[in-house]
Formats: structure tokens, C-alpha cells, sequence
């Protein structure tokens, strides 16, 4: 796939949802080494949002003052879902100029679109407004990360036949998940002929860790390949790619992808076999399919650590380490807010784009990790 200049658009983009912290702050000096590990390795995409906290400044910081414009393509996105007016959303765009200081974003996109909110987008005239700063050259491609079923993306894509491209979650794990359907929406992204930027092609870094049944068969083809390479690669070897997103969150997880991206060869056919049998083990797995986002603790009254409780619980479930679960889960509740503490409020539910029954498994990691 191409880019506005022309030019093959490399397969590997650097998300920058997760990045280091020091402290409780980025650690701005190791992001500046993993951008330019990034960029010295021939790869230029890198996404944000306005909703990702400290993260447009750091693309500032490590990015865009130190790079030419023209030498990099940077992604951001506009979230209406807690906004209350279309003055509100529309000063999100603003606001993020500010921010990186970029000048215009090579791709702008509406984000998270699901159920409960695609319809803000329409009341706040957003789609109009994101066409209009394109045609003013502050955006250069325009389109829309998506968390549903491949219904609605259908008449979204009929109704918004102008975007660009489409932002979706898919992994080897939820390919056939009803849930979040990554093969039905991949496949009705390309009916409509939209190239497709990939986003949580580790699922929040689960199948960087997968379950014992799955590192084996992995270790056995390939004992020296990261598991996260077998996740990353699955996506990148689909047609109409755009780029596949990667929230890494340090530098050893930067040079692991660049190892296999920065000459990316495609999933053979044995290889393809393989991941088949992974994602028949996964269909059986209890584990949580929690993909870290954190979209559900912002508003959480208990204040609990959500995504963190149900990592530790993984390891429990996915690998049998109990003493390494409880150990995790003491360390994310160590300033509050246990498991059992949930108030049965929802509102994490409401917000989770995996849709996933929260509240119940929290009940669940409190009867198991709280003993």
C-alpha cells in the first residue's frame, strides 16, 4: 500500500498507546531511542490520540521536533464518546495540533466507533468536519478506528463512502471471535475496498505471553521467533494492509519487531498451519481476552486496575502460575481497589471495546486471587 507521497508505506507502525514510563511520568529519553531505532530501521508510522494521556506531547518531544516533517507520517484521533457538545469534540483537533506541533497529521481518524457512540459522530458533525480541514490540507488522509460487528461497519462505509482507510482490531486469537470479528470486518473493510491499519495485533500484549499449549507449538517450528513475531506476522501477510500498529512500551520490545519487520517475510504455508492450531487451543482458553486499553478504569469510582488484575489472572488461567498471579495482583492492588470492591456500576463494560462481561470477571479474579 502506498502513502500520499507515493511511496510503500512499511508494514510495522509504532503505536504510541503504551508507551515507557518513569515513574508516573514518560520516559521521554527511551522513547527518543526507540523512534530513532524506528526510523534509522526505514519505518515512518506512528499513532497517537488526543484520549491517550502525555502521549501527543511525547510524539512531540521525541518526534517532530527532531525529525523532518516530510520524513515521517503521523497518526491522531478525535474520541467523541465522553464528550458533550460538537464545540467540545471539534477543539480535540486543535488541541492535538498544539500538542505535537506536527503543522497537519497525515492520517486523522474518528475513533473508536462502536454501538454506543457512532452516533455522536453524526450529531456533532464530525465527519463533515474532519473532510473540511482535509480539503485545507491540515489532514491528508481521513478515516476511523472501528470496535464492532461488520454490520455496522457496512453501513458506516456506505454511508462515509470518502474515508481513506479503516482502523480495525485484528489478531490471530479473535479471527473468528463473534465479539470482536476480525475476519468479518476485515473482509468487509476490503469489499468496500479500504486499505486497513491494524491495531492490537498482540491483544494488548496477551499473545506476547500466550498460553503454555501455544508456546510449544511455536517453540517446536521456530525456538528463537518471539511470539509476539507470530502475531504481528499473521497480520502483516493479509492483503490490503496499510501498516500494523505496535504498542511497544520499551526498547528491547522495539528491537524484537525490527528484527523480523525490518525485512518482513510473509507467513508460509507451514507457518499458517501452525497458527491454525494456535487459535483452535485459544478457541478452548478461559483466559481473559483483555487487551490492556485502559478505557475502563478512567471512570472507574473504586479506582480499580482493571486491565492489570485481569493480567494477573491470566497467568493463572492461561499457564497455571498461581504464585506469580497472586504476586501481580497484590502489586495492582497495593494502593486499593480490589477486585471485590466492584460496585456492579457497569460503566467499565459500557466503555470496553471488547465488550466483555467485566464485572463478572472481577468477581471471578476476587475469588481466586483475594483467598
Amino acid at each position: 500500500m502506498s502513502d500520499y507521497f507515493g511511496k510503500e508505506v512499511p508494514k510495522l507502525g509504532f503505536g504510541l498507546m503504551r508507551l515507557p514510563k518513569k515513574g508516573l511520568h514518560t520516559d521521554i529519553e527511551q522513547v527518543k531511542q526507540m523512534v530513532d531505532l524506528f526510523m534509522e530501521s526505514g519505518f515512518t508510522y506512528f499513532d497517537t490520540a488526543y484520549v491517550y494521556i502525555g502521549s501527543e506531547a511525547a510524539a512531540k518531544k521525541a518526534l517532530v521536533e527532531r525529525y523532518p516533517r516530510e520524513s515521517f507520517t503521523l497518526a491522531t484521533k478525535l474520541n467523541a464518546m465522553l464528550i458533550t457538545s460538537e464545540k467540545a469534540a471539534k477543539k480535540q483537533f486543535l488541541t492535538s495540533l498544539e500538542r505535537t506541533g506536527a503543522g497537519y497529521f497525515d492520517y486523522y481518524l474518528l475513533h473508536a466507533l462502536m454501538e454506543g457512540n457512532y452516533k455522536k459522530y453524526d450529531k456533532f458533525h464530525l465527519w463533515d468536519f474532519v473532510n473540511e480541514q482535509k480539503e485545507k490540507g491540515l489532514m491528508k488522509h481521513v478515516g476511523f478506528s472501528f470496535h464492532a460487528g461488520p454490520k455496522l461497519l457496512d453501513k458506516l462505509l456506505r454511508e462515509h463512502p470518502e474515508v481513506d482507510f479503516v482502523q480495525l482490531q485484528i489478531n490471530y486469537a479473535d479471527w473468528e471471535n463473534p465479539s470482536v470479528a476480525s475476519r468479518a470486518n476485515y473482509e468487509v473493510a476490503r469489499e468496500h475496498g479500504k486499505s486497513i491499519v491494524v491495531m492490537e495485533p498482540v491483544k494488548g500484549g496477551s499473545l506476547a505471553n500466550p498460553p503454555k499449549e501455544v508456546k510449544k507449538l511455536f517453540d517446536e517450528y521456530h525456538p528463537d521467533m518471539s511470539y509476539a513475531s507470530w502475531a504481528i506476522r499473521f497480520v502483516a501477510s493479509l492483503d490490503g494492509i496499510l501498516t500494523v500498529l505496535s504498542g511497544m512500551s520499551n526498547t528491547a520490545q522495539m528491537e524484537d519487531n525490527l528484527s523480523y519487520m525490518k525485512d518482513f517475510q510473509p507467513l508460509n504455508e507451514e507457518e499458517q498451519k501452525i497458527i491454525h492450531q494456535a487459535q483452535r487451543i485459544l478457541g478452548k482458553s478461559s483466559t481473559i481476552p483483555c487487551t490492556a486499553c485502559h478505557y475502563c478504569t478512567e471512570g472507574c469510582p473504586k479506582k480499580i486496575q482493571i486491565p492489570e488484575i485481569f493480567s494477573a489472572m491470566n497467568k493463572q488461567l492461561g499457564n497455571g502460575q498461581m504464585a506469580e498471579a497472586v504476586s501481580d495482583y497484590q502489586k495492582a492492588t497495593a494502593s486499593g481497589g480490589l477486585a471485590s470492591e466492584c460496585i456492579d456500576c457497569k460503566q467499565c463494560e459500557r466503555a470496553c471495546p471488547q465488550h466483555l462481561n467485566i464485572t463478572d470477571d472481577l468477581k471471578k479474579c476476587a475469588g481466586v486471587l483475594e483467598k
